[in-house]
């Protein structure tokens, strides 16, 4: 395939045509986009010829790395097959009945909790708009329809469609499009980092940060709360990961006012953790599940809702019509395409690839660079990981909002052939799950190289003591 394009005019037509997402329009217009014109592995190249190690999967999402044939024989096989059918008005198609089968068999029993059935959408804002619609519908059908209210944490992100964008807790999101909508709260995030007060160890925080959400419920009325959502690990937030003796205290407090949890795997699902599902490594007792990125791998379009027995069981025994669902749901190429994926997940061991040999590599790797004089903090969870900058390693201090440090080492990253996602002044990766030593003993060569050189324009600038 022809990679060479015309770069300026792909920036032009970029620039006449096309709104890109989360993008401030105008100054992307005076910069022009980066071209992206081919992939392989756990690599892109852009339009002059760059190579670029891709340490976010994409967007969290190519797990089994790109330009796996597999995947794309699979989509032609079914196009060529059946390319489209809809799943409404009582009818169905193969791949959708198969992929939903294989979903439940993945997905372990854990507390007695299983899951047998699947709501397909075609990602996870939207599988987290069906979560509304169907925990709301739960409650209606149990004679409880004041159980409206869901709550969720701030700094949490669960979509950027109004119900996505509402659960989620980013206020940059909230300002715009008058956000969250009605019956939806949020807590403060467990971040013993920012958070953790002066003597407190990390069990006692992850304790503490569990029990706002008794306070919340207490607060808004036990009657109210339909459920609460959260991430297993906060993903767009900067990877920000709990104490262990936050879930065990979460899965009590559910248990103890009868809410439903809803653990939004998008990111931390299909291997990215160890595990085909989050849940399991942290032991709680989810009763929906959100999935999507990397059940495909990124390479098409597919997400969804695990939907546990608990509401499963009402929704079907109870009967009447679910008045949702989308014209893709279930979509036959994209279910092939994910029967694909998992398959190739499977014979590679990419879990467990991930929980006994990559992860806890990275974990070592990744934790070197705490050494840095610009990290005040480096750790992992699985195969996905965040560091933080901070202008005083001996006292954590932070840099100033304004002057946007992890957005320079951010473009000193892609300058230096890596992507590297900056929150703040936080720097977070989650690479592909196919990753050798080698390649991984590569990227932590080219971050300790975007760190340094981060730290000599801070100190030519003055910033630094």
């Amino acid at each position: 395939m022809n990679t060479v394009v015309d770069t300026a005019l792909i920036q032009a037509l970029d620039r006449e045509h096309f709104l890109h997402p989360f993008t401030d329009f105008k100054d992307l217009a005076t910069r022009g986009a980066r071209v992206i014109t081919k992939a392989e592995n756990i690599y892109v190249w852009d339009s002059e010829g760059h190579k670029i190690l891709d340490a976010m999967s994409g967007l969290w999402c190519v797990n089994v790395g790109y330009g796996r044939e597999e995947l794309a024989s699979a989509a032609y096989r079914q196009m060529m097959l059946l390319s489209y059918y809809n799943s409404f008005f009582q009818t169905t198609n193969v791949p959708a009945v198969q992929l939903a089968a294989k979903l439940a068999a993945l997905a372990p029993e854990v507390g007695g909790r299983s899951f047998r059935h699947v709501f397909y959408s075609s990602s996870g804002s939207e599988s987290n708009d069906s979560n509304v619609r169907m925990v709301r519908r739960y409650w209606d059908l149990l004679g409880q329809p004041q159980r409206k209210v869901i709550i969720s944490r701030n700094n949490a992100y669960h979509g950027s469609t109004m119900a996505g964008a509402s659960l989620g807790g980013m206020s940059g999101m909230h300002a715009q499009g008058d956000l969250p909508i009605p019956n939806i709260t949020h807590i403060e995030q467990p971040y013993f980092y920012e958070l953790g007060q002066p003597g407190e160890s990390s069990a006692e925080f992850g304790l503490r940060a569990a029990r706002w959400l008794e306070e919340k419920i207490i607060e808004t009325g036990p009657d109210k709360v339909a459920a609460f959502i959260a991430e297993p690990v906060q993903g767009a937030g900067g990877v920000i990961i709990a104490p262990d003796s936050y879930w065990p205290e979460i899965q009590r407090i559910v248990d103890k006012y009868g809410i439903l949890l809803i653990s939004d795997e998008v990111i931390c699902a299909f291997g990215r953790l160890g595990y085909w599902f989050a849940y399991e490594k942290f032991g709680y007792r989810p009763d929906l599940v959100t999935f999507a990125k990397g059940v495909t791998s990124g390479y098409i379009p597919l997400g969804g809702v695990m939907v546990g027995d608990r509401v499963a069981t009402v929704l079907i025994e109870q009967g009447g019509e679910f008045n949702h669902g989308y014209t893709y749901s279930g979509h036959p190429v994209a279910c092939a395409v994910a029967l694909a994926n998992l398959e190739l997940m499977e014979k590679e061991n990419l879990p467990g690839r991930v929980r006994d040999d990559i992860g806890p590599y990275l974990a070592r790797r990744f934790t070197e660079l705490g050494e840095h004089p610009l990290v005040g903090l480096a750790e992992t969870c699985g195969f996905m990981a965040g560091l933080v900058l901070v202008r005083n390693k001996a006292t954590q201090e932070a840099f100033k909002p304004e002057l946007g440090v992890g957005m320079l080492c951010r473009s000193h990253c892609f300058r230096l052939g890596l992507i590297m996602r900056a929150v703040g002044d936080r720097m977070i990766i989650a690479p592909p799950l196919v990753m050798t030593h080698d390649q991984i003993d590569e990227m932590i060569a080219l971050i300790r190289r975007c760190l340094d050189a981060t730290l000599a324009d801070l100190q030519a600038a003055g910033h630094l003591d």
